[in-house]
């Protein structure tokens, strides 16, 4: 029977947007990259494992897999940028506002995970 060929028109719509989300990741960590030779590998390993855990948590905040995901964009450097721990508590806040679970747990863990860190992103020259 060739009745099968219409059941597999709709998962192949799913599986191009998946594409497309793992084409993102790629073109992201592709200009990560570019980065390596100005920082120590210590730190981008750390970054990288901030950003794994950072996907897992928001999976779980969210309830789906990482290719359902609204279109949220945490910025470690963002948050780095911040005056003070509340600055960065009201940008993750506003970040997550759409959320239904609850996210206090997740802000608290994320701030005492980049406590320390440096940011990645080469300074701004400025202009004259």
């Amino acid at each position: 029977g060739g009745s099968g060929g219409s059941s597999g028109s709709s998962s192949r719509e799913d599986s191009v947007s998946a594409a497309a989300a793992v084409v993102q990741v790629q073109q992201r960590r592709h200009q990560q990259g570019k980065v390596t030779v100005k920082y120590d590998r210590k730190e981008l390993r750390k970054r990288l494992v901030l950003e794994e855990w950072i996907v897992e948590q928001l999976g779980q905040l969210y309830g789906c897999e990482e290719e359902e995901m609204p279109d949220v964009e945490i910025d470690i450097d963002d948050l780095l940028d911040a005056a003070n721990e509340e600055e960065r508590a009201l940008k993750l806040q506003e970040t997550l506002v759409d959320c239904y679970k609850p996210t206090e747990e997740f802000i608290k863990e994320l701030l005492t995970r980049i406590r320390g860190m440096r940011k990645l992103s080469p300074p701004q020259k400025k202009s004259i």
